[in-house]
């Protein structure tokens, strides 16, 4: 039964999460994908994919970047702990691991440019994350939900922080 129970909070997302700790993993996101579109060295690809899916499965358990924000340098602030809702920020780390993992099988194929074009677009919502506050898989998670395409239940604390009337 332990076992079983330590297996379970592994593969859990925390929900709230830290909305200052996500703006950090994102801000190291844009670091990965800096680095493989200047270097063009593809192995980055598998750490960039392996950390998005990490994230998606246990948010920053699993996750090398996440453990360094959440252990290393998120202590280290003073900033106040602004708590946001834990579902979209996994549904947006989904996407992330789609897209990455499609920058994966792209460069394995030898279809480079596809593979950069890929980590752009992750870079691109990555620095919105980091740098401005504003998630675009969060976004989609909203209007999804607005269109009834994701149940309520999956996140009751949505529905107290949107206002469902302007999806």
């Amino acid at each position: 039964m332990a076992e079983m129970n330590r297996r379970t909070r592994v593969f859990s997302f925390p929900n709230p999460v830290d909305e200052v700790s996500a703006r950090l993993v994102a801000a190291g996101v844009v670091g990965l994908c800096l680095l493989y579109l200047v270097t063009g060295w593809g192995p980055l690809l598998l750490v960039l994919s392996y950390g998005f899916l990490a994230r998606v499965a246990s948010g920053p358990t699993l996750s090398p970047l996440g453990q360094v924000v959440t252990r290393v340098i998120r202590p280290r602030l003073a900033w106040a702990v602004r708590d946001a809702p834990g579902p979209p920020k996994r549904f947006a780390q989904g996407i992330g691991a789609a897209l990455s993992t499609g920058a994966v099988a792209a460069w394995l194929l030898g279809q480079t440019g596809t593979a950069q074009v890929l980590v752009s677009a992750i870079l691109g919502a990555a620095s919105l994350e980091a740098f401005v506050g504003y998630c675009i898989g969060c976004r989609l998670f909203r209007l999804l939900m607005g269109a009834g395409l994701i149940d309520d239940a999956i996140c009751e604390a949505c529905n107290d922080i949107w206002d469902r009337s302007r999806v």
